[in-house]
């Protein structure tokens, strides 16, 4: 059933349809007539349907009914008046193979990222380019900061979306914070905590490292240990949520050390923002970076940052030259800051449409629904899993709701069951990294993608999966332990919701 038919059955008829769009009736009985609604409908048709037709659909639908295609003259006509042999004078270094327009295909995406985009972020991504200066740029990099303060749940005017991805935030907050020469505490417990590693040596620093194992949280008592050992040491770096292991470490403590001991602290909080608690006042963060296409659920290629009074005042007073200008916090501040904008570099405008649209959805939900959400679809995937016999990871204590690291079951190949999923359900989980690579799997429940249609996915194809290679699974167990775990997660709710009422009703 195209677009168009769907309009007609939502509505009960054309004559409803066009009513509803103010419309003449041979106009709507075209468009089902050639099947498609036409793309300049999508916003008024996601409108007016309350999103049970969305925007992208009318638009990918009416691409591929009927393609733009742009030529600058016909074929054999030349601009420079003489016939030259084909239509192409540049054929030479045109590609061999014929290229079409690109259309992804439909995935679930339960990996550690990317993860699915809501409609309203896509759709708000394709939204005309303007200028990185227009005033009503300027207006909406001040609604952006405004919602990026409230998911990092801070007052920090220097809270901002870096254009690049994660590893770019990461980046930023090592180059403007380390000098050569300087002592730097790293935590390391993943694969992240050694990419830390490694910035604080292109920064010319020295790093001293603090190791705990994989896949558990940053021991607060080593890092007490290292700090006594190094007591030169200004700047502490961990990462809050491993996303190689899906665990979670005790920011708040880590912090509260370091502080005492007269350092700053560099947090990683590229998978934790949005699905899990991160207070950055209070918990007295002094530079953060995230990523906008983990729980965020928006496009790659931006890493919000949010830095203390103190971090500014530490970067201002440095003696030498930052070893980055496009990364340069002096320069970014007059960029970013709340005064009259300079110029510094071209902005993602698109980009950041869509990260606007992505935060302007969580406000919508309430940040503590968010997180509440990611958890209770944790608990639901947990279920099925153990329930299969897969055991995770992490303890139980310190799991990250939205990544889920899971060991492969031995005599299973983790590799061709990740092929198997993709090929035949479309959907996509993620493999161990370093010393894990081959003996975990992936699961991501972040952002758009933590829904319950998605977990009941994950589980019917992984028992298919496992239960085809030979694995003792019994199909169907995995589900019914999920609907059980959202039954008592659902019960549970309505009995307190219900003893909140009463206890009002007294009062």
């Amino acid at each position: 059933m195209n677009c168009a038919e769907r309009l007609v059955a939502i509505f009960g008829s054309q004559a409803e349809v066009a009513r509803r769009f103010r419309l003449d009736r041979a106009v709507v009985n075209n468009w089902v007539k050639s099947g498609y609604v036409p793309a300049r409908w999508a916003m008024e048709v996601e409108h007016v349907s309350g999103g049970q037709v969305t925007a992208v659909e009318i638009l990918n639908e009416a691409n591929a009914r009927k393609p733009i295609r742009l030529k600058s003259r016909p074929d054999g006509e030349s601009f420079f008046g003489s016939a030259l042999s084909g239509s192409d004078t540049m054929n030479k270094y045109a590609p061999a193979k014929r290229i079409s327009s690109f259309h992804p295909p439909q995935r679930t995406l339960m990996g550690p990222g990317p993860t699915e985009i809501h409609p309203r972020v896509l759709t708000t991504m394709s939204q005309p380019a303007i200028g990185y200066l227009d005033p009503v740029f300027v207006e909406m990099m001040e609604e952006l900061k405004s919602l990026l303060r409230y998911a990092y749940q801070t007052r920090n005017p220097l809270t901002f979306p870096v254009s690049g991805p994660g590893s770019v935030g990461m980046e930023y907050c090592f180059v403007n914070l380390v000098s050569p020469g300087d002592k730097v505490i790293v935590c390391r417990n993943g694969v992240f905590g050694g990419r830390m590693i490694e910035n604080v040596e292109r920064c010319g620093g020295i790093p001293v490292i603090v190791e705990d194992k994989w896949g558990e949280p940053v021991d607060p008592q080593k890092l007490e240990d290292a700090l006594r050992k190094n007591p030169d040491v200004r700047i502490v770096a961990f990462v809050h949520a491993e996303t190689s292991t899906g665990v979670l470490s005790d920011a708040r403590t880590l912090v509260e050390i370091a502080h005492r001991h007269n350092a700053l602290a560099i947090v990683d909080a590229v998978t934790s923002l949005g699905g899990s608690p991160v207070l950055v006042d209070e918990w007295n963060l002094d530079a953060v970076y995230s990523a906008s296409q983990k729980c965020l659920s928006c496009t790659p290629g931006l890493s919000p940052v949010s830095f203390s009074e103190r971090v500014v005042d530490y970067v201002k007073a440095r003696k030498d030259k930052i070893h980055s200008w496009f990364m340069d916090m002096n320069l970014l501040l007059g960029y970013w800051g709340e005064t009259t904008r300079t110029y510094h570099h071209t902005a993602p405008t698109n980009s950041l449409f869509a990260l606007h649209e992505a935060l302007l959805l969580i406000r919508e939900e309430g940040l503590d629904n968010c997180w509440a959400r990611h958890q209770r679809h944790h608990i639901a995937l947990k279920a099925g899993l153990e329930a299969m016999g897969l055991k995770f990871l992490v303890k139980e204590q310190y799991q990250i709701p939205q990544m889920n690291a899971v060991l492969c079951p031995e005599g299973v190949n983790e590799a061709e069951v990740r092929k198997t999923l993709l090929s035949e359900f479309g959907l996509e989980i993620g493999a161990g990294l370093g010393p894990l690579a081959g003996k975990i799997w992936r699961f991501g429940l972040m952002g758009y993608s933590c829904r319950p249609d998605n977990v009941m996915l994950c589980l019917s194809a992984l028992g298919s999966v496992l239960d085809d290679l030979g694995y003792p699974v019994h199909v169907g167990d995995a589900e019914a332990a999920a609907h059980g775990a959202y039954a008592a997660m659902h019960a549970e709710a309505a009995k307190a919701k219900k003893k909140r009422e009463a206890a009002k009703a007294v009062a």
